[in-house]
């Protein structure tokens, strides 16, 4: 099964809900990043939450060259360390956490430890909408599995009464078996007692682990959210997509100082950068690297 997300309304058009799939978003990172389980499960659930966020946040607008982007950091103090995800308004995804390789004992009831690996810290939501500055909203991490802190951030930050669940299953040679979540958001006609009675309906939810290994789709968890009369309103494709290059690096060298590429150029004959969100590596030769000085120097002269 592809990996989508599913925009839709109640019946009372009070309550937008997003639902989403993203076994082969989360399994992508994975594999490039080499995520051991603690690692795979927060950085995971960070991708499919930011995923989320950036459907129900950002405009994709095809006449605008620049695509609106937001990037979510849970910033915690436990063994993963830093997570940076960027989503894109056309629902593309990158990210990495600090310490891939992260394996922590799994709780009693055989789940791993997500509370433990984040830690304690901050979330920060930095959403740049094409204005002059992008702008940043923070909260402290009050849960640290990952869920909830979506949910607070939206309610504190953003005033937005939001639920908020994210699941990653992850096998025990480290491969992902799912991915996937639904953000709930109440709009502001919602009455408390509309709010309750879905609520309930989350609770009594099995695991949403469970439920997609078994094949649920992101309609499925819709109708079982909002009810069989609720209506879809559009579905759209998601995907892990990085959009560095080796244009974009040389740019980067050349913003460093002349004689730290000139020791490039003459004590390591090269270079070779590493993009932290996807792994992919570029390689600069001597001559390359000699371009770019020579640029370097020769826009300074203007």
């Amino acid at each position: 099964m592809s990996d989508y997300l599913v925009k839709s309304i109640d019946k009372t058009k009070n309550l937008r809900l997003l639902t989403i799939t993203a076994k082969g978003v989360v399994s992508e990172a994975q594999k490039r990043h080499d995520l051991w389980s603690a690692s795979a499960a927060v950085l995971g659930r960070t991708l499919v939450g930011s995923l989320l966020l950036a459907g129900a946040e950002l405009t994709d607008k095809e006449e605008l060259t620049d695509k609106e982007e937001l990037t979510v950091r849970l910033l915690g103090n436990g063994p993963v360390g830093p997570t940076i995800v960027t989503a894109t308004s056309d629902l593309k995804v990158k990210g990495y956490v600090k310490n891939p390789h992260i394996a922590l004992p799994p709780k009693k009831n055989g789940h791993i430890d997500v509370k433990k690996a984040v830690g304690q810290g901050w979330f920060e939501v930095t959403k740049d909408l094409g204005l002059k500055e992008p702008y940043t909203g923070q909260v402290p991490i009050v849960s640290g599995e990952i869920a909830e802190d979506f949910a607070y951030y939206l309610t504190k930050s953003e005033q937005i009464p939001s639920a908020v669940g994210l699941s990653v299953f992850v096998n025990p040679n480290n491969s992902i078996g799912e991915a996937g979540g639904f953000m709930l958001q109440a709009l502001p006609g919602a009455s408390d007692a509309l709010i309750d009675e879905t609520i309930k309906r989350i609770d009594a939810l099995p695991a949403l682990s469970t439920s997609f290994l078994d094949g649920m789709t992101p309609e499925d968890l819709a109708r079982k959210i909002l009810g069989t009369d609720c209506k879809i309103l559009e579905k759209d494709d998601v995907a892990f997509n990085c959009d560095c290059s080796k244009e974009k690096y040389a740019g980067i060298l050349e913003t460093l100082k002349s004689d730290q590429l000139e020791a490039m150029i003459n004590e390591d004959h090269g270079a070779e950068l590493t993009c932290n969100f996807c792994g992919n590596k570029y390689h600069y030769s001597e001559d390359e690297l000699k371009d770019i000085l020579a640029k370097k120097n020769k826009d300074k002269d203007y």
